[in-house]
């Protein structure tokens, strides 16, 4: 059972930046970091749980694709450190649209794929809040 820990959240300033981070542990046997595609959601109340960014495995055809939401895009970007066992999503010039609680999951998925979908992951932490005041 792959264990997620996010954390870097809180409030910011419409225009300012933040960097959230996600460290696994608990991979499966046999497995490591770098192997599970990994994402970030956000989730607002009374909304649906929706994709801002995600990452593929560091191996394979599709090394190190990127997703993005087009709310996000240019101004989000989605990294890994895989001798950290950790994600991280950067995010500069916030908006008060971004207030939202952020999630990041992991994909136990072996294929190289770039996960986009939320009913793809297994692997849920329990959140991080980010406020961005106007």
């Amino acid at each position: 059972q792959v264990q997620v820990v996010e954390s870097g959240g809180g409030l910011v300033q419409a225009g300012g930046s933040l960097r959230l981070s996600c460290t696994a542990s608990s991979v499966a046997s046999g497995r490591t970091f770098s192997t599970y595609p990994m994402g970030w959601f956000r989730q607002t109340p009374g909304k649906e749980r929706e994709i801002g960014a995600s990452i593929s495995r560091r191996t394979g055809a599709s090394a190190g694709a990127t997703y993005y939401a087009d709310s996000v895009k240019g101004r989000f970007t989605i990294s890994r450190d895989n001798a950290r066992n950790t994600v991280y999503l950067q995010m500069n010039s916030l908006k008060p649209e971004d207030t939202a609680v952020y999630y990041c999951a992991a994909d136990r998925t072996t294929t190289g794929r770039v996960s986009v979908m939320g009913i793809q992951y297994d692997y849920w932490g329990q959140g991080t809040q980010v406020t961005v005041s106007s």
